[in-house]
């Protein structure tokens, strides 16, 4: 076991999948790792956060874990409205790291077998969730990874 190390993101639980949410400040992390949580759980599907902001990450086995800060457990920012309690996991294997992005793109497709490297040497396949106007991004995550629907 490895860690724990202080990711910026949110990680959070859609059916037995767990996912990193990445990028800058402002990138809408938090917003879209808690709209995937209610349109899930609108499906049915079991959804949860682990953490919002900071995500404790520790390697476990082979595999990546996240984890709330004691401080921050429960809670979620929701920019311009403030903090608010979630429902939450206590830790999750991670699976998939998401990093939203707003248009314009640079880029029309993204690079190939992108990754993003969460500790020294433990990395997790990255896809990039476009926040296109018309869509949800729930609907666009679903999309791309359909096996969460299955979960």
């Amino acid at each position: 076991m490895t860690g724990p190390a202080n990711v910026h993101g949110t990680a959070i639980v859609l059916g037995s999948t767990g996912l990193l949410f990445v990028g800058p400040s402002g990138a809408g992390k938090s917003s879209v790792a808690l709209h995937c949580i209610h349109e899930a759980r609108t499906r049915g599907l079991f959804a949860a956060l682990v953490s919002d902001d900071q995500v404790l990450v520790c390697e476990e086995d082979g595999r990546l874990v996240a984890r709330a800060p004691e401080s921050i457990a429960g809670l979620a920012e929701v920019r311009g409205a403030g903090i608010v309690k979630v429902e939450t996991v206590e830790k999750a294997v991670l699976n998939q790291a998401i990093r939203p992005v707003a248009p314009p793109f640079a880029e029309r497709l993204p690079p190939e077998g992108e990754i993003f490297e969460v500790l020294p040497g433990h990395i997790l396949p990255l896809t990039r969730l476009p926040l296109l106007a018309g869509c949800t991004a729930f609907s666009i995550l679903a999309t791309i990874h359909p096996e969460i629907l299955r979960d």
